[in-house]
């Protein structure tokens, strides 16, 4: 084989590994997740796609390849057209915990939040539900916080910010699927425009509660040294995009539009500069990059400030206590004690 024929084939082989091959199987999985028709349909039409592309691929090898590619790209070209047609539902059937979108309003320092959840959870099923209009003065912001829900292993959390007040209240928010009933969350189908998203205001009672009593996953509280002002500029783009978002319905994504990367983006549109990360989308490894940007307790190990933001413990013994937010945070490092030291 000469040279320049080593080379072609060296080229055709990379076209089929870095753009066949994964557009074949996005599409796939487009059309098996949300052609709407019946199961044997969608089975069909993305396996017509898979041997389309394989075909495709085969087809690179030989004479009449660029007509195969043409085809191809035609093809492909009608799925993104298609795709672009299917647009997020303004209402649906929706599973009681995420029935109402958090919208909210401020006139100098006050906010004022329709829709806070707080419910009282005793099993996932089993729970009192809440929603009421709350205020907050936002001249009395103290702290910001982040909770990390581990459900999935070390490599996957869910992420739940909180802003602190002087009079010891806590404003969660949690950005989550909006189920609709008897729906399920799935890593894999979300990536595809299964769900749409929704952000929670709530009570610490609500959310972390839920998470580390009722579902018994290993919920851990890092304290920022995030400073008032800041968390105010933050907390008033959480406060915009929740009312945009009950305006304007957006599709949950489990890779570009998750928990943690939409944190991520609020924070970017506030105003934070800070750099995107792997870490953003693998979120178990978020303490790892606050570590490293000095947004946490740096004056002990990484692995020391890990164990010691675990309020499993913690949250089992105030369990129902009305000072739960108070009672889980004792014993978690804090940047403002140790600026106090």
């Amino acid at each position: 084989m000469t040279a320049g024929r080593l080379a072609s084939t060296i080229g055709w082989i990379c076209l089929s590994a870095l753009v066949i091959a994964p557009l074949t199987v996005w599409a796939a999985m487009a059309l098996w997740f949300r052609l709407p028709a019946p199961e044997w349909a969608r089975a069909a039409a993305a396996g017509v796609f898979v041997i389309l592309g394989l075909a495709t691929v085969l087809a690179l090898f030989r004479r009449g390849r660029w007509v195969a590619l043409s085809v191809y790209a035609l093809a492909f070209a009608g799925v993104v057209v298609w795709w672009g047609t299917i647009q997020p539902p303004a209402g649906g059937d929706w599973a009681p915990d995420v029935a109402r979108q958090t919208t909210g309003t401020i006139d100098g320092d006050t906010l004022t939040l329709s829709d806070v959840r707080d419910f009282d959870w005793r099993t996932d099923n089993d729970f009192t539900g809440r929603w009421s209009k709350r205020s907050y003065d936002l001249s009395t912001l103290k702290t910001l916080d982040l909770f990390l829900a581990y459900w999935a292993g070390p490599e996957m959390a869910h992420v739940i910010m909180s802003f602190g007040f002087e009079d010891g209240d806590y404003l969660a928010w949690s950005v989550e699927v909006r189920r609709e009933r008897n729906s399920q969350f799935s890593p894999i189908a979300d990536a595809f425009k299964s769900h749409t998203l929704i952000y929670l205001a709530t009570t610490e009672r609500d959310s972390v509660h839920l998470r580390s009593n009722v579902r018994g996953e290993d919920v851990r509280l890092y304290r920022l040294s995030t400073p008032a002002d800041q968390a105010r500029v933050l907390l008033t783009q959480y406060v915009l995009e929740a009312t945009a978002l009950a305006e304007q319905p957006k599709f949950y994504n489990s890779i570009t539009a998750n928990c943690a990367t939409v944190v991520f983006k609020i924070i970017r549109a506030a105003g934070g500069m800070y750099p995107f990360d792997w870490r953003l989308v693998v979120n178990g490894f978020l303490p790892g990059y606050l570590y490293d940007h000095q947004v946490v307790v740096t004056t002990m190990p990484l692995s020391e400030l890990m164990e010691r933001a675990r309020i499993g413990a913690q949250a089992k013994a105030a369990d129902q206590s009305p000072d739960f937010s108070r009672l889980i945070r004792v014993g978690v490092p804090s940047p403002h004690d140790q600026a106090n030291q």
